[in-house]
This record gives C-alpha cells, sequence and structure tokens, in this order.
C-alpha cells in the first residue's frame, strides 16, 4: 500500500496553526508541535521530533524554525522546508505587524500591562511543562540523571553558553557509549 504523499498546503497549514496557537517560543511550542507532527499528521515519531528539537536548538535561528525546517525537508525537499517554515513565521509575522500598530496607542493602559503580566506567566507554566516531560521521557540512565544536572548547573550557575554544554553532553554520551562496548 503506497503512503499518500504530503502536500505542501498541509505542511504550511500545520506549522500555520502551530505558530499561531503557542505562544513563548520553541519550548512552549513542543508540545503542539509533539501533537500535530507525531500524533495526528505522522510525520515523525516522539524520539525523532526530539533529535530535531536539540539540533534546532544547536543552530543558529528559532528553533521552533529550525524544526519545522527538518520536518518540512523529511517531508517534501526544499519546497516542503520552505512551506513549513512560512506556515510557521506568518502567524508571527502578522501579529506581530498587528501589535506594532496597536501598541503604541495601548501600551500605557494597566489593564494591557497585566495581560502581559499573566501572558508571562502562562508561558513560564507551559516551558516548565514541556521541560518536565521532556526530562521525564529522556533522562532514564544515570549518566542522563548526572548530565541532566550537570547542564543545569552549567548554564543556571556558571553562565555557560548552551551550545558548549550540548556539546560537552554530546561527547559524554559518546565516550560514555564507547566504553560500555
Amino acid at each position: 500500500m503506497e503512503s499518500k504523499k504530503t502536500s505542501c498546503k498541509d505542511l504550511f497549514s500545520a506549522f500555520f496553526r502551530i505558530g499561531l496557537f503557542t505562544f513563548g517560543g520553541g519550548y512552549a511550542m513542543l508540545p503542539m508541535l509533539e501533537r500535530e507532527c507525531v500524533e495526528k499528521q505522522g510525520w515523525t515519531d516522539r524520539e525523532e521530533l526530539l533529535d530535531y528539537f536539540a539540533i534546532g536548538q544547536c543552530t543558529p535561528g528559532v528553533i521552533a524554525v529550525n524544526t519545522a525546517t527538518f520536518v518540512g525537508t523529511k517531508e517534501r525537499g526544499v519546497i516542503g522546508a520552505a512551506a513549513a517554515t512560512a506556515g510557521v513565521v506568518c502567524p508571527s509575522l502578522i501579529i506581530i505587524l498587528i501589535i506594532a500598530m496597536l501598541l503604541e496607542n495601548f501600551a500605557h493602559i494597566p489593564a494591557v500591562q497585566h495581560a502581559f503580566g499573566g501572558i508571562r506567566v502562562a508561558v513560564a507554566a507551559l516551558i516548565a511543562n514541556a521541560v518536565i516531560k521532556l526530562i521525564g521521557k529522556n533522562v532514564k540512565s544515570p549518566l542522563a540523571i548526572v548530565l541532566c544536572i550537570a547542564a543545569f548547573a552549567a548554564i543556571t550557575f556558571l553562565s555557560l553558553s548552551p551550545v558548549l554544554v550540548v556539546l560537552v553532553a554530546a561527547i559524554a554520551g559518546i565516550s560514555a557509549k564507547a566504553v560500555a562496548k
């Protein structure tokens, strides 16, 4: 049985919805990416999506854009990458343009300032939820626990670059696998 080829329209519309209905950036977007790309569309599995997400974080640019580009490339090559990337970027572009036009007139209103405060709290909760899910699904071995704690400490307390921390963790994982053989 031949599988149906994903259309660029499907990639664009799925990533448009992801970009439209998630707030707070890449980490807050992870649950919706998982729901859309893994559960609903079947474009990737959870492990592969987390790999895309990790690579997207280590490469220059926005995590959501990088992840959309990876998924689009997998499904339809360069044209799919363009469709998925355009889909995830368009809502932000439209919303920012509208806000830029309106904010100047309303930023001083206390209700608007309080709304932004509430949005920040909700985004923090979304990010905490994504982190808890990532830890629960991926941090299972003693080495993973040590690396997780060390990475957290290195970034939080030592202010080390996340890219450096990810590279060191990757080298530690590769080294541990080589020693285990």
